[in-house]
């Protein structure tokens, strides 16, 4: 049996990218596009779709927040013994693709992986609300429980002995922290009408040197 199409097609039709709307440093073309999906009130306009791979190579994908920007990569948190993180340890390169619908705009990246200092995840544990610290603590990320009352049981646990009066504040799990994706790729998408999208991809010939160009063919 053929499978059978599924909801209706979009035209896409906000705007055109051309490569003089680029700017050089695929980074800052970055903040611009983050900048603009939080002044159009884009939902979570930092949530990104996270790929890795396994020591087999088998593929995995989830939702992430992304929660730094700059010159060397892209930051990210999560807990070190979660499939991604396995992900990670066995295989240090992923992907990421974030999805603005309303500006008709995909953003994809791809790079080496390595895991943030201590004091880095540190910091930003810190900055956390107290109840997603002790979240932390409580969950085994991806690993099963019984039900909702073994995992809010875990999260009592979790205060009694990491912050067990209101002024004690968690300090930062063993396994818990921050991951930086460093690019070698870039890729900026802008829907066009009937399919005509607009592409463009930057690439570094040697890692460190001047970022080039290259517009792609929808």
């Amino acid at each position: 049996m053929s499978s059978q199409p599924l909801g209706d097609r979009s035209n896409y039709q906000r705007g055109r990218l051309d490569a003089s709307d680029l700017l050089p440093d695929p980074v800052d073309q970055f903040r611009r596009w983050v900048n603009e999906a939080i002044a159009q009130q884009v939902p979570e306009p930092l949530a990104a779709a996270l790929a890795t791979a396994d020591d087999a190579g088998n593929p995995s994908v989830r939702m992430i927040l992304i929660r730094g920007i700059g010159p060397e990569g892209i930051d990210f948190y999560t807990n070190h013994g979660s499939r991604k993180g396995r992900d990670l340890a066995a295989r240090p390169a992923a992907a990421l693709t974030l999805w603005w619908p309303t500006l008709e705009r995909q953003v994809r990246l791809s790079g080496s992986v390595a895991r943030l200092s201590e004091a880095e995840s540190a910091a930003y544990f810190a900055s956390r609300p107290r109840e997603s610290q002790l979240g932390a603590w409580a969950s085994a990320q991806g690993e099963p429980i019984a039900d909702r009352a073994a995992l809010e049981a875990a999260l009592s646990a979790a205060a009694a002995s990491q912050a067990p009066t209101p002024e004690a504040l968690p300090t930062l799990p063993p396994h818990w922290g921050g991951y930086r994706v460093t690019p070698a790729q870039w890729e900026f998408w802008q829907g066009g009408e009937y399919r005509l999208h607009d592409r463009f991809e930057y690439l570094r010939a040697t890692p460190g040197g001047p970022w080039e160009t290259r517009r792609l063919q929808p």
